[in-house]
């Protein structure tokens, strides 16, 4: 580490002085380039990058790798290691990556992997390295936003998640372990590079690293993919163990690493099976684990959707082993009955709560770890609410009504409380949850508020009670009240 301090100090310092960051980035090549590149298209980013200035320069060499001639910006390169000279032509070693912190609205540091593998290039090597992509950013942006002691990021990879945690300085300590001495290597250089200080950085699977020890916070974007075994495997993809066993030893495991109240959050794939309620399966692994827990699928593909994406992923596509593979992949799904995998966020805390289970496939507020705890909050207040319990109810902030039926018509057939921040839930609901959401501003007590309605709508008053009773609960849950 003290080798490479120096040196790539004062490439960061070259890096920021050339404004290379994302957002530096963004505004050089405007949306059609930078929309294309994002399809891993480079030939309008290439147009739009030949005016010879630092950012220029930069982002050919480090985002787009191709060649550039040598100059005084690349000089500092070279001789940190980033970068090669030969015949006046600069090539880059590295994919050299700038991270825009979670709020989208600053620059949280850099990252370094190894350059990254386009179509024709050839398959990645075992031990590639991976930059950030759309997955990292996910979990970035779920992390919880508190204070802690201690971070453990574990399968860290190039570091992504430990640069951002030590951008927001919400970690005194922060610990990155991973299996790949490549991806340990290279993430040193990014904790270097993003002036991230006294990151400890471990060898070592799952836990192993770290046994002995807990954590006020433990974030992973974990080798979770579901791969037939075989040959060919990518260290930063596969975990090498059965099915999605890896995600499930990192859920059951981790309330032991964990200290009161610590939270462990992670990106994972799980396996639809024939006959087994994918929520009854992945919740159970939160259960075992004896914490509370949100599980959230996003996304499921089905077998062939998913070998796909895979294959693709690692360039396989369009080689002479292609079709080989693909059939080596739907085979062994079919022996294990999948008829899916599933995407999702798992967040877990380490305390007496409930396990919540569920899908969410439409976009939310982000930056989500904004109002996680929240959420876990939620979830056991609403698990533990009644309307004998003495306590006030406030509307959550930002809810609407919609009333749904025949114009002109006296009474609404539907009315829907709908969210426009948070998780964006939308809920149908009957009139006395209609109209506390009016009136509960955390000011009065509920039961007033209950016969009040009850005078107004002339219904019975133990009516309204009983109703608000069974159906508060999984509205305060899902957060329309608090």
């Amino acid at each position: 580490m003290s080798d490479l301090r120096v040196p790539l100090n004062r490439v960061r310092d070259v890096l920021l002085e050339a404004g290379y960051t994302v957002a530096g980035v963004r505004a050089l090549l405007g949306p059609v380039a930078g929309g294309a590149l994002a399809r891993d298209e480079i030939v309008p980013a290439l147009r739009a990058t030949g005016g010879g200035s630092a950012l220029e320069t930069l982002t050919r060499l480090f985002w787009l790798q191709v060649p550039v001639p040598a100059d005084g910006t690349t000089g500092e390169l070279v001789r940190a290691g980033l970068a090669e000279e030969s015949g006046g032509e600069v090539r880059g070693l590295f994919h050299v990556e700038p991270l825009e912190d979670v709020g989208g609205d600053g620059h949280a540091g850099y990252v370094v992997s190894d350059r990254k593998v386009r179509p024709g290039d050839g398959v990645p090597a075992p031990d590639h390295v991976v930059g950030a992509g759309g997955a990292s950013a996910s979990l970035a942006r779920l992390v919880v936003h508190r204070p802690v002691d201690n971070v453990l990021d574990l399968g860290t990879g190039c570091g992504v998640q430990a640069v951002h945690l030590a951008a927001r300085g919400q970690a005194r300590r922060i610990t990155a372990t991973d299996v790949n001495a490549r991806a340990l290597e290279l993430a040193r250089m990014s904790f270097a590079l993003s002036g991230t200080d006294d990151v400890e950085v471990l060898d070592g699977p799952l836990f192993e690293p770290v046994r002995g020890r807990r954590f006020d916070l433990i974030v992973s974007n974990p080798p979770f993919v579901v791969a037939p075994p075989g040959d060919r495997t990518f260290t930063y993809r596969e975990s090498g163990m059965p099915g999605d066993d890896f995600c499930r030893r990192l859920v059951t495991e981790s309330a032991g690493m964990l200290n009161d109240g610590g939270y462990c959050q992670l990106l994972a794939n799980w396996l639809h099976v024939d006959g087994v309620p994918w929520d009854e399966r992945v919740g159970g692994w939160a259960e075992a684990s004896g914490c509370e827990a949100w599980i959230v699928q996003r996304d499921v593909q089905d077998p062939a959707e998913y070998a796909e994406l895979w294959l693709r992923d690692s360039c396989e596509a369009g080689t002479p082993e292609y079709r080989a593979r693909y059939e080596a992949w739907l085979g062994h799904f079919e022996r294990h009955r999948v008829t899916g995998v599933g995407f999702g966020w798992i967040t877990l805390r380490r305390g007496d709560g409930p396990v919540r289970v569920e899908e969410l496939r439409h976009a939310v507020e982000e930056p989500v770890g904004a109002y996680v705890a929240d959420v876990l909050d939620g979830f056991r207040a609403g698990a533990e609410f009644s309307t004998a319990c003495g306590r006030t109810l406030r509307a959550a902030p930002g809810l609407v009504q919609e009333q749904i039926g025949p114009p002109g018509a006296e009474d609404p057939e539907r009315i829907v409380l709908r969210q426009t921040g948070r998780l964006r839930r939308a809920a149908g609901v009957g009139t006395v949850e209609a109209g506390l959401a009016g009136v509960c501003d955390g000011s009065l007590p509920l039961e007033p508020l209950l016969d009040a309605i009850a005078r107004l709508t002339g219904m019975d008053a133990d009516s309204v009670r009983a109703h608000a009773d069974a159906v508060l609960p999984e509205l305060i849950a899902d957060g329309f009240f608090r």
